[in-house]
């Protein structure tokens, strides 16, 4: 009240009007402003924005425009600003590294990224879908293997530092060397020196992360391998046409403009297709995929109805731990039932090619569970797959292994568990000990013990008569 006093002691009554038009005009302006603000929010405000830390909750992200060029040019940390509307959006960001999987860690980054291998360092400047820069402030450190809950494999993996590339950061690489293409840092240590792990920690992780590139992505390896990158050459050419880069030994700065560190991870040798629901991967894609990578030609087992063809057997054959000892006669039994009999064993011939397509060439695989019996990728669909259960209650092992992911890759599963009778324990213990009457006992001292008695310690001698049956099974499964 009296601030409308002294107005109108200092204005004419004709100026007050005027005053009070030109008030009413600029409070319709800002709200019309505001509706326009609340019902137009550009599309840039819409995108979802990578984020700076998991604990960060809801930040502010600053936005010049330049409106000359009509182009937007920096991003920095802390609010929201367009200069020609002076809008201020709160913007949810999302992480470049997520580490809340128990089983594998990964960083997938879009920007600005220069990868210095002698230091194990990823630097990164972050993009928005709209070519916004952005620079972070948080780091990772991440074991590119997908096993980070097992410390003795995690102790086999070099560590890699994710961390942002500060502009007044003097300090970092320069690039020497430029790609257009994606990167992704993945690691050949851990137990990928075993034929199972190879399969179940890099390569399916490795399908399941890169297939959607179509071969347009580069691999950089850390705990580089030759023997091993020669070995899956066949699988590693067909995800990526680039040359392979052995990481650690690099002097150059590679700069890409998206880096993926880590691969995904669902379970053991198989792909959840719940999990990949952008891709909808599965486990029989992988397999047709190897088909391609082999050139293997067929893609279902022989067809028995009438035919003339023998149906083809291959026993898996083991050398060390856990072989048949009447190898042999389990030959010769499959033989006089109609089988044509191979007997090879996984690893000992260099061509893996070759081995791929002879294992293409079965209809029915047997072997006592261990890492040769991972060659079962290789099977055509419908094929019938046989896993003889080792003494020792490893029917838990057995099951995630193998019947889980052979059921994924649409094959016929059988199982054969071994009597105590046919197990060589039976020469080193008696009956009444624990590893016969307990092996119950035995787990609970760890998975040491029972990998040393049960898997290290132990040979199969078939009863050929009581394993008959599943062998006559198997030929009924392929009549189906």
């Amino acid at each position: 009240m009296e601030y409308n006093k002294i107005l109108a002691r200092s204005f004419s009554q004709h100026e007050q009007k005027k005053i009070g038009y030109c008030a009413i005009g600029v409070c319709l302006a800002i709200a019309v402003l505001t509706s326009f603000t609340v019902i137009s929010k550009p599309s840039y405000l819409t995108t979802s924005l990578p984020i700076l830390n998991y604990n960060a909750g809801l930040r502010m992200l600053s936005i010049d425009e330049d409106t000359s060029s009509n182009s937007l040019q920096r991003l920095s940390v802390d609010v929201v600003t367009v200069t020609d509307n002076r809008m201020i959006q709160e913007i949810k960001l999302t992480p470049v590294c997520d580490v809340l999987d128990p089983r594998f860690d990964i960083c997938e980054i879009d920007g600005h990224i220069r990868i210095q291998g002698k230091s194990s360092s990823v630097l990164y400047s972050t993009l928005s879908a709209e070519g916004i820069s952005s620079t972070r402030n948080e780091s990772w450190r991440i074991k590119p293997y997908a096993r980070k809950s097992d410390n003795s494999a995690m102790k086999l993996v070099n560590e890699i530092l994710v961390k942002p590339l500060l502009k007044n950061d003097l300090s970092h690489p320069n690039c020497t060397t430029y790609h257009n293409v994606s990167a992704m840092i993945f690691s050949a240590g851990g137990y990928a020196g075993n034929h199972f792990h190879a399969y179940t920690d890099v390569l399916v992780p490795l399908f399941l992360t890169s297939h959607h590139f179509n071969q347009q992505v580069q691999f950089l390896v850390t705990d580089f391998n030759p023997y091993w990158i020669s070995k899956y050459k066949p699988i590693l050419s067909h995800l990526s046409k680039f040359p392979i880069v052995d990481i650690d030994k690099e002097n150059d700065v590679h700069c890409y403009p998206k880096v993926i560190v880590g691969l995904k991870f669902h379970k053991d040798l198989t792909i959840d297709p719940l999990k990949s629901p952008k891709h909808h991967y599965s486990m029989t894609n992988f397999t047709q995929f190897l088909r391609e990578s082999y050139s293997l030609k067929r893609s279902s087992p022989v067809k028995l109805r009438g035919g003339k063809k023998l149906p083809r057997l291959l026993i898996v054959s083991r050398k060390r731990t856990r072989k048949f000892i009447n190898e042999g006669a389990i030959a010769k039994m499959a033989t006089s039932l109609g089988y044509e009999v191979i007997v090879e064993e996984p690893g000992v011939t260099k061509d893996a090619t070759r081995f791929a397509q002879m294992v293409n060439s079965c209809d029915v695989m047997m072997g006592v569970h261990g890492a040769g019996l991972t060659n079962l990728v290789l099977l055509p669909p419908n094929a019938v797959f046989i896993q003889v259960i080792p003494w020792g209650g490893l029917e838990w092992v057995c099951r995630v292994s193998f019947e889980e992911p052979a059921k994924d890759m649409k094959l016929k599963y059988l199982e054969y568990k071994i009597t105590e009778n046919e197990s060589s324990l039976i020469q080193q213990y008696p009956l009444d000990h624990a590893v016969f009457k307990d092996p119950v006992s035995i787990k609970k001292q760890g998975w040491h013990a029972l990998r040393f008695v049960y898997l290290d310690n132990q040979d199969v001698k078939i009863n050929v008569e009581r394993f008959r049956p599943t062998l006559l099974k198997a030929l009924e499964l392929l009549h189906m």
